[in-house]
């Protein structure tokens, strides 16, 4: 059974729960939540209630990726849109897997993203965005635009009646700017910041002033994992008490 965390419900009889809403499920994760799934370095989350079901990366190995969302009962063929954030294996290593089950998707790249890997996509679906600036995905979905002058990402953007949800791989450019982005983008407060923030490699000095800005721009709970480091992650904890979330591999959570 997944772990489902259910976050900014209002109002909803429980029955009611999981229609309601977005609903985020982790499929690829190196930090565990749910046993039953296999854990393994990289990221990967299914996003819906929005227009479009999206899939933010594919982790870093297909048959992983394919086997957990088999075990969530998420078929490939559900998804209408795959955003990469940046072009790491640990990120993209689902992508032919993927494509070959569903050639139909939308697929967004940073237009930084190596020609061979942009012919390859292109060659199993012909629905390809090249994302520099900020793009819309679908009605209340975005992604941040590329960003960074050293590893280009881009992260995914969704609004909610909480507030923004923004989603991040690696945040390499950094977590901190990234939200900032989401911000300016749609001109809302952000709810949850999730996914990978590339703290590992961070003194306490340092890992403590990034948690102390995300809290300046009002981020209201996080689900910090992958790349963040696990120390980092204990200090997110610490410091957002009953609004951390453990956002590890098979994490469910449901926003109304």
């Amino acid at each position: 059974m997944s772990l489902l965390v259910p976050i900014a419900l209002v109002g909803a009889a429980a029955s009611e729960q999981q229609e309601a809403g977005l609903k985020i499920t982790v499929v690829y994760n190196n930090v565990a939540c749910d046993t039953a799934l296999k854990t393994d370095w990289g990221f990967s989350c299914l996003l819906e209630g929005t227009e479009k079901v999206i899939l933010f990366d594919t982790g870093g190995n297909g048959s992983i990726l394919f086997d957990n969302m088999r075990k969530l009962d998420i078929a490939p063929s559900s998804i209408e849109a795959l955003v990469l954030s940046h072009i790491h294996g640990d990120h993209t290593g689902g992508v032919s897997e993927l494509l070959n089950a569903n050639r139909d998707l939308h697929v967004y790249v940073p237009a930084s993203f190596p020609p061979h890997f942009i012919a390859e996509v292109e060659t199993l679906s012909a629905q390809l965005v090249k994302v520099e600036v900020p793009t819309k995905v679908c009605g209340n979905v975005w992604t941040t635009g590329v960003m960074g002058t050293g590893i280009r990402e881009q992260g995914l953007v969704a609004s909610s009646d909480s507030g923004l949800i923004v989603i991040t791989g690696c945040a390499h450019p950094g977590i901190v700017q990234m939200v900032g982005r989401a911000k300016e983008i749609l001109s809302q407060d952000v709810y949850l910041a999730m996914g990978g923030f590339h703290l590992m490699n961070l003194s306490q000095r340092k890992a403590l002033k990034v948690m102390a800005e995300l809290k300046e721009l009002g981020v209201r709970k996080v689900a910090p994992s992958h790349c963040t480091g696990k120390n980092q992650i204990r200090m997110f904890k610490e410091a957002y008490g009953e609004d951390f979330i453990e956002g590890g591999c098979g994490c469910i959570i449901q926003i109304r």
